[in-house]
C-alpha cells in the first residue's frame, strides 16, 4: 500500500501498484495476489487542520462500498462472503456492508473466539448478527492452539512466545475462515481499515488475509461514524480497540495514541505527505509520538507489500499496472 503522486498534482491511494523509491509510478509491474479495495483520488494541498478530511458523505460511501462489494463477487462468481465476527466496529461495519451489498442470506459469520475473549465481544457478535440476519458458525480456537503447542513441542507458558502465539491466533482464525470459504464458493472479507493498515496494526496472513477489503479505503474515526450511520449500536461502534490476542491485549499496549490522536496524524504524513514536525504542529500530537507513527509505517512495509521476488519471466499482460476503482 503506497500513495502515489501524478503529474496532475493529485495521489492516488491504490492497493495494488508498485513504486519507486522517489514515488514515481513504476510501468510494467504488478502486485497479482493482493487483496482488492476501493481507490480514491484526493488533492494534495496543505490545510490548516485536518478535521475536514476526516468527514463523509455517508449515503456516498455507503453507495461507493456495497458497489465495489457486488462488483468484486460477481467478477469472483462467488456465492457468497465469509466474515469473521468479533464484536468490534470493523468486523461489523463490514458485515453490513454486505448484507447491504448482497443480502444477508449471501453473508457468514463466523466467530473464533479464546477462553480469555471477553463475553461482551461474543455477545456483542451475535447480536450485530441477528440485527441483519446473518448466520452464524462458531469455532473455539483454543483447541487448535493447543494441538499445535503440543505436536510443536513448545511451552505456552514462555514469555518469548507471548507474541508469536497472539500471531498464531489470528492466523488460525484465517485458516477456518478459508475453510468455510473453500467450502461454500465464498470470498473472505477482510476487515482492516485505513488506519491500522498504515501502522501495520494487523498479522501478516492473518487478520490481513483476505480476498477483499472494502473499509480498507477509511480511517478509524471514519468506520465509526458510518457505523453509527447504519445503526450499529454505539457501545459497537465506539468500543475501544481491543485485538485480545493474548488476554487483556489493547491497541494502546502496541500504539502511543489512541486512534482519535492518530488519524490525524495518519492524515497528515500520508495523504499530504507533510513533514512530521508540520504534522506535530497542526495536530498537537508531540513530535517523538508522530516520528514513531512514521517509523511505523517503514518498518511495517513489508506487511502491505508481496514477497520479493525476481520478475523478469512475468510477461507483459501480469507485468502492468492494474488499480482498483
Amino acid at each position: 500500500m503506497r500513495f502515489f503522486k501524478s503529474l496532475n498534482n493529485k495521489t492516488i491511494f491504490g492497493g495494488i501498484q508498485v513504486y519507486r523509491k522517489n514515488k514515481s509510478l513504476k510501468t510494467g509491474s504488478f502486485y497479482f495476489g493482493i487483496p482488492k479495495w476501493i481507490g480514491s483520488t484526493i488533492r494534495v494541498e496543505r490545510p490548516m487542520s485536518f478535521h475536514n478530511d476526516l468527514a463523509l458523505d455517508f449515503e456516498k460511501t455507503v453507495n461507493e462500498i456495497t458497489s465495489f462489494i457486488r462488483r468484486v463477487l460477481n467478477e469472483a462468481n462467488a456465492s457468497g462472503v465469509v466474515i469473521g465476527l468479533s464484536g468490534g466496529v470493523d468486523s461489523s461495519l463490514t458485515a453490513a456492508l454486505c448484507v447491504r451489498a448482497l443480502g444477508a442470506e449471501r453473508v457468514l459469520g463466523v466467530l473464533m473466539p479464546t477462553s480469555f475473549t471477553p463475553k461482551e465481544d461474543i455477545k456483542d457478535a451475535y447480536e450485530l448478527a441477528e440485527m441483519f440476519k446473518i448466520k452464524t458458525i462458531r469455532v473455539d480456537i483454543d483447541g487448535i492452539l493447543e494441538s499445535f503447542l503440543k505436536s510443536a513441542g513448545i511451552p505456552k507458558d514462555d514469555p518469548k512466545m507471548k507474541m508469536p502465539l497472539a500471531n498464531l491466533r489470528a492466523r488460525i482464525r484465517m485458516m477456518i475462515l478459508y475453510f468455510y470459504a473453500n467450502a461454500y464458493n465464498m470470498l473472505v472479507a477482510g476487515t482492516s481499515d485505513l488506519s491500522e493498515l498504515l501502522i501495520g496494526f494487523f498479522t501478516k496472513y492473518g487478520d490481513g488475509a483476505a480476498d477483499f477489503l472494502p473499509i480498507a479505503h477509511l480511517y478509524k474515526t471514519q468506520v465509526r461514524n458510518l457505523a453509527k450511520y447504519l445503526g450499529i449500536p454505539e457501545r459497537i461502534a465506539f468500543k475501544p480497540s481491543s485485538p485480545q490476542l493474548y488476554p487483556g491485549h489493547r491497541l494502546l499496549d502496541e500504539v502511543p495514541i489512541d486512534y482519535d490522536k492518530l488519524d490525524p496524524v495518519l492524515v497528515g504524513l500520508f495523504k499530504y505527505e507533510l513533514p512530521p514536525e508540520e504534522v506535530s504542529r497542526k495536530t498537537g500530537v508531540p513530535l517523538e509520538i508522530v516520528k514513531d507513527i512514521m517509523s511505523r509505517y517503514e518498518k511495517t512495509m513489508h506487511k502491505r507489500e508481496l514477497p520479493p521476488r525476481i520478475t523478469h519471466q512475468l510477461s507483459g499482460r501480469i507485468n502492468s499496472d492494474k488499480t482498483v476503482r
